[in-house]
C-alpha cells in the first residue's frame, strides 16, 4: 500500500507541475516517490503495475480536457466520451510502465542518477510515434532561465533529464544511498557555463495576428458562413489600415472551425485576393485542400500581395479522434466539420514570402519537436503556428498548447507567431517568451513585431542527437554486465 501511495504521489506532483495548476517547480520533484517505491519493490509485475497506476491518474489529470472535447464535439454522450478518455489514460499510462518495469533496475545501479533520467526520457520520446505526444517534462521548465539554457542543444529532452536527475537524486538520498552515488551529477554543473537566454530583443518586422473568436458549435449555413469570412477580412483590414501603425509584412489568420475552401469556392478566394491586395502584405491562412481522390487536406496557404498564391503546406501529423478516427476505435467519430477522415501530407513545405522561408505548422504539431525542428533546418527564419483551440472550452489545455508551442520556439531561437481562433494568440520571441497575447473569447486583431533569423541552433542542425544518446546509456544500464555489482539499496 505504501508503494501504491508514492507511486500516486508521483502522478499528483506530474498533474501540478503542468497548467491548470503550473507548480512547475514541483516537476523536479515529481519522479522522486515512484523510485523510492520501484527500488522497494523487487518483483517485476509490480513494478510494471505501480507505474501503470501513476501513468493512468498522470494523464486523466493532465488531460482531463479530452472528455470535454468529446461530449460537446462528437457524437458520444458524456458518459461515452468519460469511458473513452478512461481507455486513453489506461493505453497511455503504459509508457510509464515500462519505464517503471525498466527503472527498478537501473536504479540498483551506481550510476543509477543517470542512467534512470536516460530512461525516462528515451521511453519519453516514444509518445508520439505510439500514438500521441503532449506534456513532456521538460516542459514545466519553459520559465526557468538556467534550465532554458540546455534548449537549443538537446531540445524539450535536455529539461526532462534535467528534472528527472533531481527526483532520482532525491529518491537516492531517501534510500539512503551513498554519497559516492551522487557524483555522477557533477557535469550538470556545467550548465552554468552555457550562454544565458538571449535578452528580449526589438522586433522591427510588422505583422498583424488575427483571432475571429468563431463559435465551435454554430449551424454551418451559407450565410452563417459568409458572415465568418466576412469577419476575418474586416478584422485584417481594418488593423492593416489602424493610424500610426506600420502595414504589416505579414497577416496571419488562424484555424477556424469553418470550412474553407479556397480552390473550390470562387467568393471566398476573391474575398481572400482582395485582402491581399488592398493591404499589400502577404496573407498566412488555413484552408481545406483536396486530393486527386477527393479526401481532405489540413492546409496551410501562403497568398502573396499581388493575390497570387505562393505555396501550401499540407499538415503531416492529425490528431487522433480529431481529423482521424484510428481503426481501434472506428465505432466513433471525429470531431472535424469533415464528412470524412483527413488524411496527412506527404511532403514538409517551406512557404516563402519574398526572400524569406516560412515554417507554418498546423495546431496539434507544435507538440512534436522534431517536426518543427525540421522547418528551421530546411531554412525556415520564422515559425508560425495556425491552430484552433476552441476545441478545449475553458479547460486547461489551451494553456498546455501555448506551453508547447513556445518550447518550439527556444529549441529552435525562432520568432514563433502564433494565430488562434478565440485565444491563446501569442507572439512567442527566440527564448521562448510570450511577450505579447490576446486572451481567449476575444475577437480582435494583434499588431506585434517579429523578426527573421537564418542562424541554426545545435538542436536545429543535429535532432534528436541526445534522445540517442540517453537511449544508449539507458540500455548499457540494462545490459547483464551492468549487474555484476549492483549498489546496494538500503530500506527496500
Amino acid at each position: 500500500m505504501l508503494n501504491l501511495l508514492l507511486a500516486l504521489a508521483t502522478a499528483f506532483l506530474l498533474v501540478l507541475s503542468f497548467p491548470r495548476w503550473n507548480l512547475v517547480w514541483m516537476a523536479p520533484l515529481a519522479l522522486a516517490p515512484l523510485l523510492v517505491a520501484l527500488a522497494r519493490e523487487h518483483r517485476p509485475w509490480r513494478r510494471f503495475l505501480l507505474g501503470w497506476v501513476a501513468g493512468v491518474a498522470y494523464w486523466l489529470g493532465v488531460c482531463y480536457w479530452i472528455q470535454t472535447v468529446l461530449a460537446r464535439h462528437s457524437d458520444l454522450s458524456a458518459f461515452l466520451a468519460g469511458l473513452a478518455v478512461v481507455l486513453f489514460a489506461f493505453i497511455k499510462a503504459l509508457h510509464l510502465a515500462a519505464f517503471s518495469l525498466l527503472a527498478g533496475i537501473v536504479i540498483r545501479r551506481a550510476w543509477a542518477v543517470l542512467a534512470v533520467p536516460a530512461l525516462w526520457v528515451a521511453i519519453e520520446r516514444t509518445h508520439g510515434p505510439l500514438g500521441f505526444a503532449w506534456l513532456a517534462l521538460g516542459n514545466a521548465g519553459i520559465d526557468m532561465g538556467i534550465p532554458m539554457r540546455v534548449a537549443p542543444y538537446t531540445g524539450v529532452y535536455g529539461l526532462s533529464l534535467l528534472f528527472a536527475a533531481f527526483g532520482t537524486a532525491l529518491a537516492l538520498a531517501a534510500l539512503r544511498r551513498p554519497r559516492r552515488h551522487l557524483a555522477f551529477l557533477l557535469p550538470l554543473g556545467l550548465l552554468y557555463l552555457l550562454p544565458r537566454l538571449p535578452d528580449p530583443q526589438r522586433a522591427d518586422r510588422p505583422a498583424v495576428l488575427i483571432q475571429p473568436n468563431i463559435s465551435q458549435d454554430a449551424d454551418w449555413t451559407e450565410p452563417w458562413v459568409q458572415r465568418m469570412q466576412n469577419r476575418l477580412a474586416l478584422l485584417s483590414l481594418a488593423a492593416s489600415t489602424e493610424a500610426g501603425l506600420p502595414a504589416p509584412e505579414l497577416i496571419v489568420w488562424p484555424e477556424v472551425p469553418l470550412p474553407v475552401y479556397y480552390d473550390r469556392n470562387v467568393q471566398f478566394r476573391e474575398l481572400v485576393s482582395g485582402v491581399a491586395r488592398r493591404t499589400g502584405s502577404h496573407l498566412l491562412l488555413n484552408v481545406v485542400a483536396h486530393t486527386a481522390e477527393d479526401r481532405p487536406i489540413n492546409s496551410a496557404l501562403l497568398v502573396g500581395p499581388d493575390a497570387r498564391p505562393l505555396g501550401r503546406y499540407d499538415k503531416l501529423i492529425l490528431v487522433p479522434l480529431g481529423e482521424y478516427v484510428p481503426a481501434p476505435l472506428g465505432f466513433m467519430s471525429n470531431v472535424s466539420s469533415e464528412l470524412g477522415d483527413f488524411v496527412p501530407g506527404r511532403d514538409l513545405k517551406l512557404l516563402r514570402a519574398g526572400d524569406h522561408p516560412i515554417g507554418a505548422f498546423i495546431c496539434y504539431e507544435a507538440a512534436f519537436p522534431d517536426l518543427v525542428r525540421r522547418f528551421a533546418a530546411g531554412g525556415a527564419q520564422l515559425l508560425v503556428n495556425l491552430s484552433n483551440d476552441g476545441w478545449f472550452g475553458p479547460t486547461a489545455a489551451r494553456h498546455q498548447h501555448l506551453v508547447i508551442a513556445r518550447m518550439r520556439a527556444a529549441e529552435n531561437r525562432r520568432w514563433l507567431l502564433r494565430a488562434t481562433n478565440d485565444g491563446l494568440t501569442a507572439t512567442i520571441d527566440p527564448a521562448g517568451r510570450a511577450c505579447r497575447h490576446l486572451p481567449p473569447y476575444v475577437e480582435a486583431a494583434a499588431h506585434t513585431t517579429f523578426a527573421y533569423i537564418d542562424t541554426p541552433t545545435f538542436y536545429t542542425r543535429f535532432g534528436d542527437w541526445f534522445v540517442w544518446l540517453c537511449a544508449a546509456l539507458a540500455a548499457a544500464a540494462l545490459l547483464p554486465w551492468s549487474r555484476l555489482k549492483p549498489a546496494s539499496t538500503r530500506g527496500g
